[in-house]
């Protein structure tokens, strides 16, 4: 055989032009995935941007007649995500963070496909966006995860590669990444929550993902800070309460966000098993129409993402006193009801209104207790101490309150571990995991009785 490629000139380059296209191939299949979901990511922000901004001009900022639109609009719109998740796009439900770390566990390709495909994706951003734009009080982030963990193992399928637990990894960091243009939160978020281990071998996929989304990202909306710069810092000689207060309150909220979440949605299910389509509706129904009475006494604050009043809290303005309180039964409704949508932004909201009223009450700056408060408060809710404090920090553009935010976030997680042990998107994410249990036995049986 080597006789013959030496005889041959043109067997031997055939060769390796193959084997240079067997390496080559994956690869450029792989960037131009990455790039997609940076892509992808600025288009579901401008939707999701444009959809609240629909919603608020509908109903109107005079206080008339158009105030009472949500008692209608937002229930209904709830009833319609939830039956089209339900008929056409079932595993689009929620977060999609669940779904992304379920399908990382799972090792049948069809099982993923249930919780990863580009429908799934596609409808996943239609549906995120049909709820805010019926004033949801989600997030797209989240969504963006498991679309961009979607993306990137569909370029795994059209490349051939095999990494298909590293690359739904990476395509989750790219989703984190490009969502908030946090490129370091992404990479910590992918070790931290996404794996609970750090995997040397997919290291590399990660840092291409996150660096190629980041890039399309950037030269689409160019470079900014999610909730602009952050000018103020914490003093320690006399912040000190406020930062305690902020960790160990705002992590105590958190889990018993995530609590209720675990508990809520576990009785619905069990609810909802012997009529699964017409119950669902019932629940996203009602569930709506709570959010709308809440959004109409806050004044409008609670729908939608809570990103304009979390910005605004951080840059200094102090929020109602109450507006967490609002935002926290919101957010918790919005996310039992079983439509398509995040926590992520909504907790952040959450969080800074948690900040800002503790800041009022000690007499602190309200911008830098905005900070802590969303620290603690989303390491609460996510157990990820570590995600928590890099994501606000890339945020906000301001690198000289890490410690003070690194303190927060690691009370916000020792407070919610004591309260509830279970980390919100993996026990989650054990719900898909037994639904693909029971559907290959089912499938096994059927097989079997044929």
């Amino acid at each position: 055989m080597a006789g013959a490629s030496r005889k041959y000139p043109m067997l031997r380059r055939s060769r390796a032009m193959w084997a240079s296209r067997r390496v080559w191939q994956p690869r450029l299949v792989f960037w131009a995935g990455a790039i997609c979901i940076g892509l992808i990511s600025v288009l579901f922000a401008v939707l999701a941007d444009r959809a609240q901004i629909a919603f608020h001009a509908l109903i109107g900022h005079d206080g008339g007649w158009r105030a009472m639109l949500p008692l209608i609009v937002t229930p209904a719109g709830f009833a319609l995500c939830a039956w089209l998740a339900h008929a056409y796009f079932p595993g689009s439900q929620g977060s999609g963070i669940p779904q992304a770390i379920a399908a990382r566990h799972l090792r049948d390709e069809s099982d993923r496909t249930h919780l990863l495909s580009l429908r799934l994706a596609g409808g996943k951003i239609a549906l995120t966006v049909v709820g805010l734009f019926c004033g949801a009080s989600i997030g797209r982030e989240g969504p963006t995860v498991q679309v961009g963990a979607s993306l990137m193992l569909q370029a795994a399928r059209w490349g051939g590669m095999a990494q298909a637990r590293g690359l739904i990894l990476a395509g989750s960091a790219a989703g984190i990444a490009a969502a908030f243009n946090t490129p370091l939160a992404g990479i910590v978020f992918a070790i931290e929550e996404m794996g609970r281990t750090y995997e040397a071998r997919t290291n590399g996929l990660v840092l291409t993902a996150v660096i190629l989304a980041g890039l399309a990202s950037l030269g689409l909306l160019g470079n900014y800070t999610y909730f602009g710069i952050a000018r103020d810092t914490v003093a320690f000689a006399s912040d000190w309460p406020l930062v305690l207060a902020c960790g160990v309150i705002g992590g105590g909220l958190g889990a018993l966000f995530s609590l209720l979440t675990l508990r809520i949605t576990r009785r619905i299910r069990r609810w909802n098993r012997f009529q699964p389509l017409w119950r669902t509706l019932i629940v996203a129904t009602v569930c709506g129409l709570l959010v709308a009475v809440i959004g109409i006494a806050s004044g409008g604050l609670t729908f939608g993402t809570g990103y304009a009043q979390a910005r605004g809290a951080v840059e200094g303005a102090p929020l109602p006193w109450l507006f967490f309180a609002e935002k926290f039964a919101a957010g918790l409704l919005s996310t039992v009801s079983g439509i398509p949508g995040g926590i992520f932004a909504p907790s952040l909201a959450v969080g800074a209104g948690i900040g800002s009223t503790l800041g009022l009450v000690l007499g602190a700056n309200t911008g830098i207790a905005a900070l802590l408060g969303m620290a603690g408060y989303f390491a609460g809710v996510v157990q990820a101490p570590m995600t928590a404090f890099v994501i606000i920090l890339e945020m906000t553009g301001n690198h000289d309150n890490v410690i003070a935010l690194m303190l927060a976030s690691m009370l916000g997680y020792g407070t919610a571990r004591m309260i509830s042990r279970e980390p919100l998107y993996h026990a989650l994410s054990r719900v898909f995991i037994a639904d693909a249990i029971r559907r290959r036995r089912a499938e096994e049986t059927s097989e079997g009785n044929a």
